[in-house]
């Protein structure tokens, strides 16, 4: 090999690791299965970003953990504020829950599949063409979905009229599109909160109930301080409650085969770490999108770490919705929700609104 032939080769090593270094080769990856996306596609490729909103304070954190933490000593009909030593036997089960936890997915028993009309019904509802009669008619092929959405419609979360809904083109013509997105989704999502107590009779029902309204506040928050899509914040509030009866599921079978009572601080300690991690697994195992893994990822994440637009509409409808249903049940009154809100600095008079607005609603359809 000449002298010549050695400083090409020499050089064409060199091109060769310099495109490697700056991507100019780019590796072909197989293609990922098809992502459900929850908007069209036009919209998707105009979103936003995210509205940069101002850092929570001490005391609007706090209010959020007291919020929350309330609302469970609800569900589980228990008061641990004055907690007492956690026995051995129920670390070592906490740390089994966590351990099945980690792979929920390959427990069909335990994580609900994807609804079977949910990707056809979103690409429905985020296709402009599509008329309500059509949506209607792809709803009411599933007799168990029309029973439950008519419910769900007539209930005072969704009712918007004194007369009854008593047909899915009806509650189409009501509520439109966008109202039918959450209401559709709810209605999918329900049976999964039908569960076995444990000696917690009102768990699933308070869950439920929290669910729904932060739900409602997510998307509340999404329009009126994101700018972001109502419909994806709405979803994600419903998969952090589907996550939250899975982690209890999970725990009382645990302690059930370790023939021990289930000790409502365990239960806390393993919602609040664990409900996060095991909706982001849901997600994935129902191919949703990215953002949809990234906003449920923000839910863990410390404090003073910034986070997407649709992480904060989930974590205030989270705190929002603890409110609305310690405020139904006479845990706390108007003042106490007021002094809550209020915790939030400049963006309070805005918490307000969302709060007006949701008394607004309830007034006008209590039936």
């Amino acid at each position: 090999m000449s002298v010549l032939q050695i400083i090409f080769l020499i050089l064409a090593v060199l091109a060769l690791m310099l495109a490697l270094m700056f991507g100019v080769f780019r590796v072909k990856l197989p293609p990922a299965p098809p992502a459900i996306t929850t908007e069209p596609a036009a919209r998707a490729a105009s979103a936003p970003e995210a509205v940069a909103t101002e850092q929570e304070s001490t005391e609007e954190l706090n209010a959020r953990f007291e919020a929350i933490r309330r609302l469970q000593w609800l569900a589980l009909g228990s008061d641990d504020s004055a907690p007492t030593p956690i026995d051995p036997a129920d670390e070592d089960i906490a740390s089994k829950v966590r351990w099945s936890l980690s792979t929920i997915t390959d427990k069909p028993n335990y994580v609900p599949r994807r609804p079977l009309l949910l990707p056809k019904l979103i690409q429905a509802m985020n296709n402009d063409d599509v008329s309500r009669r059509e949506l209607a008619r792809i709803i009411a092929s599933d007799p168990a979905l029309t029973g439950s959405l008519l419910r769900l419609a007539n209930s005072p979360f969704y009712r918007i009229t004194s007369t009854p809904i008593e047909s899915v083109d009806r509650a189409v013509a009501l509520l439109g599109i966008e109202g039918m997105r959450s209401l559709v989704a709810a209605a999918l999502m329900q049976p999964v909160f039908k569960v076995t107590s444990g000696g917690f009779v009102n768990f699933g029902d308070i869950t439920w109930r929290h669910t729904l309204s932060s739900a409602a506040a997510s998307e509340a928050h999404a329009v009126m301080l994101e700018s972001s899509d109502p419909f994806v914040a709405q979803l994600l509030s419903l998969m952090m409650g589907i996550a939250t009866i899975v982690v209890f599921r999970v725990a009382l079978d645990e302690y059930q085969s370790h023939g021990l009572p289930p000790q409502p601080r365990i239960l806390t300690t393993l919602i609040d770490s664990q409900a996060a991690p095991v909706a982001r697994q849901i997600a994935s195992s129902w191919q949703l999108s990215e953002r949809v893994d990234v906003a449920l990822a923000d839910q863990a994440a410390p404090h003073g770490v910034k986070i997407s637009s649709l992480g904060r509409s989930v974590q205030f409808g989270r705190f929002l919705g603890a409110l609305a249903v310690l405020h139904e049940q006479n845990v706390i009154d108007d003042a106490a929700v007021n002094s809550a809100l209020n915790t939030a600095g400049s963006l309070a008079s805005a918490y307000q609104r969302i709060w007006a607005r949701r008394l607004t609603l309830q007034s006008e359809t209590k039936i």
